[in-house]
């Protein structure tokens, strides 16, 4: 199906709940593109057992709609100097959650307890911070639906998938601060930002 492999699909077909999908994500190592930027197609992160955010939520969105799920991201866009964070989205009751792939302690898996898309963006605002504690998160996109790209085959391509993130930055982007007040904002404590810098995994 979708032109995976048998042992591929058996994998996919295995993450059944976003909490299935999340600790699998959590046991790939992240990838540190140390050859260069990547945006490694589903059937790439599973061969080569790594990944980062969009990576990951692509992997993530994929498996959701092999349980039935429209395979969707959401962009999280920063302010200069920093860097998008992309989760997929997921939807259990009516409520949005989200699954995450990243190397830090925050930015992390959502439980579905949010009423909109809104509200699931804003939970990730105070944990959106530099090394300095300024808080960057600035707007999230609509959500943008993979299947979409099928005729390109996403899913498993074997080039990376720069049209996705391409389609990401283009999608609609609700911001979320009014003129100004980012210069009033405070940034984050000093315990946020030291607990900021633990990483899951490191450099070899």
């Amino acid at each position: 199906m979708y032109g995976f492999t048998k042992e591929e699909f058996r994998i996919l077909k295995s993450l059944k709940t976003p909490k299935r999908i999340q600790d699998f994500l959590d046991a790939l190592s992240i990838n540190f593109e140390e050859t260069g930027d990547t945006c490694l197609s589903p059937r790439r992160v599973l061969r080569e057992r790594h990944a980062h955010c969009i990576e990951g939520a692509m992997l993530a969105a994929l498996a959701l709609r092999l349980q039935g799920a429209r395979p969707l991201l959401m962009d999280l866009a920063s302010a200069h100097g920093d860097q998008d964070h992309v989760v997929a989205l997921f939807q259990e009751r009516g409520r949005w959650g989200a699954i995450s792939k990243t190397n830090h302690a925050v930015l992390r898996y959502r439980e579905p307890v949010y009423a909109t898309v809104r509200e699931l963006a804003l939970s990730f605002f105070h944990e959106y911070f530099l090394h300095n504690g300024k808080k960057t998160l600035r707007a999230f996109s609509a959500p943008v639906d993979l299947s979409r790209f099928d005729r390109r085959g996403w899913m498993t391509d074997e080039a990376d998938l720069w049209y996705i993130v391409r389609a990401l930055d283009d999608a609609p982007h609700t911001q979320i601060l009014h003129p100004g007040q980012a210069r009033r904002l405070r940034h984050a404590d000093p315990v946020e930002i030291e607990a900021g810098k633990i990483t899951e995994w490191k450099k070899r």
